[in-house]
Parts: structure tokens; sequence; C-alpha cells
């Protein structure tokens, strides 16, 4: 009897409609995930203005949420990979717009504290997202979809912008945060129509829902499955413990592997026997060197966006000694954010062309060296034209890094923890999101532009490093 696979029957359908509406709802999740971190960059220095709060106490804002992504994106990924797909977005979803709306009612600082710390729990599910899309993607053009993916973060940055740039001069801060909360609402009416990921399925044994969703997809894109029935298929396994050939780097990992370690994750304990698998022989140096990496791009990309708005405030108040954000202050911070927002538009095109040439690993280090050369001479004050077009160009190569990386670390993962392994790899990028608030503002409050942006050039530098000493390229290679 003819056989085929979750990969062979993906490639045998092709891209098509199915997957179009698939990547329109991860989309949307992943453009309110943008939204929300955008957030931080305008309201932490309308809230000080407000509430007479300290520049050590206003980085506390972007931080509290930093932590709760932290908590939630691991969280998240173990529902997901335990409970289903499905769930982990259902409920990130309803988590996050919730608390948004509530923090838009707060009565005082540390309460606002509170419920962004619990906003950022909800956000930390974003990844779900992505893993759910990847994992309906045919493996020949799987990297070019990412990329497509990711112009949804660029929509939800520029709309946040936009948002705050028309909301705030004629309300208020607080019709912001619901006004952002609100694209989350969008995205529960449509829940009952998202499929189950099959390659999750067919990890959980249930071998007829994942033929189901396949012929869904197959009727939806006017296309045919492969014939024979869907089976597990036994392939050569990848160690990423150490170098690897380029003919076994284009192997998939075994599915078979996939279902057994699943099984077993499932009667020893869940989360432990997953972080246990992730920190196994064969995927120990994949996984350090992916935490180190999501670390220092979370770092940089967010340090960037708080740089955007916080380096000319901090340079007038260290030449002048005022602290007051003024009307026309706030309007050049807003075309600024703007600005630098669409930089990630040149940066995912960039990344999208060199991404299935060269493969991840070296786009990856290549964006990260070139973002150290655009941000190296704003460790001297800069006019301010010259500082928006380094900080442009810093935002478009860190974008495109960070892209490469969301899409790499699915990839390296096997379906039984993929979710696990790419969520607390985003939940160590998270600490780099808490730490980063406090050099981002806590050393240009403090007049240390130079020690801040050196800060920034070694964690870029580390991190290029880190990508260039991956074990695997994981171009044309099959997900499970």
């Amino acid at each position: 009897m003819e056989t085929y696979t979750t990969d062979e029957a993906l490639e045998h359908m092709g891209f098509g409609k199915f997957q179009v509406l698939v990547l329109v709802y991860a989309g949307m999740g992943w453009a309110v995930e943008a939204m929300e971190i955008m957030l931080l960059s305008f309201v932490g220095p309308l809230v000080r203005e407000e509430w007479n709060v300290s520049a050590e106490n206003e980085s506390l804002l972007s931080s509290v949420v930093f932590a709760g992504m932290l908590i939630g994106a691991s969280g998240w990924g173990f529902v997901s990979d335990k409970y289903g797909r499905r769930t982990g977005l259902l409920f990130s979803i309803m988590f996050t717009s919730g608390m948004g709306l509530l923090s838009a009612l707060s009565p005082n600082y540390p309460c606002l504290l509170a419920l962004r710390f619990l906003v950022g729990i909800g956000v930390g599910g974003g990844h779900v997202f992505t893993s759910w899309f990847l994992e309906f993607v045919p493996a020949q053009n799987r990297g070019t979809w990412m990329i497509v993916f990711s112009f949804f973060w660029t929509i939800g940055t520029v709309l946040e912008a936009s948002l705050a740039w028309v909301v705030i001069s004629v309300l208020s801060w607080r019709w912001l945060l619901a006004l952002t909360a609100l694209p989350c609402f969008v995205l529960i009416p449509f829940f009952g129509t998202t499929p189950e990921s099959p390659r999750y399925l067919c990890a959980q044994n249930r071998t007829s829902d994942a033929t189901l969703v396949l012929e869904r997809i197959a009727f939806t894109n006017q296309s045919t499955l492969p014939p024979g029935v869907l089976t597990y298929h036994q392939e050569i396994k990848v160690d990423h413990s150490g170098l690897t050939s380029e003919k076994e780097d284009l192997l998939p990992v075994s599915e078979k592997e996939c279902t057994f370690d699943n099984d077993v994750s499932s009667k020893n304990g869940g989360g432990i026997s997953s972080l246990l698998r992730l920190l196994s022989r064969k995927l120990l140096r994949s996984t350090l060197l992916l935490w180190f990496a999501f670390f220092a791009n979370s770092f940089a990309y967010y340090g960037i966006v708080l740089l955007t708005t916080q380096l000319s405030d901090a340079n007038r108040s260290c030449t002048s000694g005022q602290t007051n954000v003024g009307q026309q202050e706030n309007v050049n911070l807003y075309k600024d954010t703007f600005i630098t927002s669409l930089a990630e538009v040149p940066g995912l095109i960039l990344s999208a062309i060199i991404v299935d040439w060269f493969g991840r690993k070296a786009s990856m280090w290549f964006m990260l060296f070139m973002c150290c050369v655009f941000i190296g001479p704003l460790v001297l004050q800069q006019n301010e034209l010259l500082t928006t077009v380094l900080l442009f160009g810093a935002r478009a190569v860190v974008m495109g890094s960070f892209t490469v990386l969301s899409l790499y670390a699915p990839e390296v993962y096997p379906t039984s923890v993929r979710s696990t392994g790419a969520g607390i790899a985003t939940a160590i990028g998270r600490i780099g999101g808490v730490v980063c608030p406090l050099v981002a503002v806590g050393l240009l409050r403090s007049c240390h532009q130079m020690e801040a942006i050196l800060v920034f050039e070694l964690v870029l530098l580390f991190a290029g490093v880190a990508c260039f000493l991956f074990p695997i390229e994981t171009k044309g290679r099959g997900m499970d």
C-alpha cells in the first residue's frame, strides 16, 4: 500500500487558498503583538508626565511587559504542544484582549504596571501563531512565506505609530491602550473556522484527524492528496550537537521519533520532559545558541525602537536640562517612529532575497553585523537627520535578522517539542526585552549615550558569532 507523510502531502498540494486564509488569521495575531510592543514607545513618556513618574520607574513599564512575555512565551508554548495549537491561540488571544482593555482603566501607576504585566503574558503566545502557520507551509517555499508573514508585524508597528499620532493628539493614552486591544476581539469570532495543525495531530497519533485536515486543504486549494494513506516515515536522525553534512541538513527529522517522544513526554510530566529533551545531547547546542540569539535579537530590536523615541529627548535633557515634552516634540516623535517603522519593509525584502539564497545562518549573521555598522556612529551625538537615517538602517537589518531567526527556530525542532522549544527560546528573548529598557532608557537618561551604544554593539557582535556557530542549516529541510 502506498503511503505519504504530511510534508509530502503539503508539497503535493502546494501553497494555495487554504494557506492564505491561515496566513491572514495568524498574521493578524502577529500584528496585534507588534502593536502591543510598539505601544510602549508612546505610553511611557505620557504616563511619566501625568503621574510624575521617575525615569527609572518609567522603564519598568516596558520591563514588566517583557517579564510577562517571558512567562507567557514558555507557558503558551507548553499549552500548544500539550493541548493543541488552536487551544494555545484561543486563550492567548482572550487573555491579551481582556487585560489590554482593563489596563486602559488603570487608576494609578502600580495598577497599570500589574495589568501590563498580564498583557505581556497574553502577548507571549505570539510565537504560537508562527509555529501554527509554518506547519501548513510546504518546505520548498517556507522561507519566502515566513517573510510574507512577517510583514504583518511591520503592519502592526506602522498601524500603532499612526494610531498614536492621531489618538494621543486628540484624546489620551488611555484611548490608545483600549483601541490597541480591539484587534484581538476581531480574531475571536473566526476562531471556530481555524484548523488544527496536521503535523501536531500526527505527533499525537491522531492520523485520521490529520487526514481530515489535509483533505480540507486539498478541497480548498482545488488539489488532491498523494495516492495512498497518511503515515509516519522513518528517516535518518539529525544530530544538533555538532556539525552535519549538507546532505544530512536536507533530510527531515523523523516523524516516528516525534510521535514516540511525544508519547513519552505525556507519560513523564509533559513540560519537564520536553525541557529535558531540548537539553538532550542531540538538541543541546542548537537550544543554547538559539536562547542567546533570541536574547540578543530582542535586546537589539526593542532597543532600537526605544532609541527612536528616547535618543532625541535624552540629548535635549542632557544639553539643556529640559525634561518636559512639548506638543511639537510629540509630533516629531510620532513622525520619527513612523519613518523608522517603515524601515522594516526593506529589511523584510532583504531577508526574503537572501534567506533561501545564502541560507538561514548566513542571512542572520550578515544582518546582525550590518546592524553593528549602523549603530556604531551613535556612540557620539549626531544631528537629528543622521540619527534617523542610522536608526532606519539598523531597524531594517535587525528586523530581517529577527524574522529569519523566528523561521529558523521552528525548523530546528521536531513537532512534539516545536512550540515548547520555540516558546522557551522566545521567552529567553523576552529577558533581553526586560533588560533593554534599563539600558536604552536608564543610561540615556543618565547622559551615558556612548556606554549605551557600546552595550548594543557587543550584544550584536556576539549574536552574529552565535548564528555563525549554529550546527545545522535548515534551508530546504522538512520540518518533521
